[in-house]
């Protein structure tokens, strides 16, 4: 089954990738390999922002987390990728965070779940959950990838 027509059996609809904000490209490929950049996490057009711990609770991170796993699918789209995939090899996820909170894998699971929906066995990958104090416009979430891709 294609990606796109596993998207569609799991009414999930891409939103539009990103723009970079600053001097980097969305994803690089070398190899074999797809780097893809730390992706935000849009929610209905919004960013999510906040800190977890204090703002933000952690359904809503792990939102925010499947939000940044959703714009890593929409880059490669956008870059005539994503059916080229053959592992999502490690996903890294940074989340904003107050001293004290500890659940940052279970916000990221997130994306690390999305990931399994999506490409099945293939999915299944390396990660961190990091929790930092602040991330770029105050995202809640941040997640990068590092996917195997075929013919490239």
């Amino acid at each position: 089954m294609s990606i796109a027509a596993r998207l569609q059996e799991l009414g999930i609809v891409l939103p539009k990738a990103a723009a970079p904000v600053a001097s980097y490209q969305p994803l690089v490929v070398q190899n074999g390999w797809c780097f893809v950049s730390g992706q935000l996490p849009f929610v209905d057009g919004a960013l999510v922002t906040g800190k977890l711990g204090a703002d933000v609770d952690l359904e809503r991170g792990q939102q925010a987390a499947r939000a940044c796993g959703l714009m890593i699918l929409a880059q490669l789209e956008a870059a005539g990728l994503l059916e080229r995939v053959t592992q999502v090899v490690k996903l890294g996820g940074f989340v904003a965070s107050t001293p004290d909170f500890t659940d940052q894998p279970k916000v990221v699971n997130g994306a690390s779940d999305l990931m399994f929906e999506v490409f099945g066995e293939s999915g299944r990958h390396a990660r961190s959950a990091v929790g930092v104090p602040v991330l770029p416009l105050d995202a809640a979430v941040e997640v990068d990838a590092i996917l195997a891709v075929s013919g490239a």
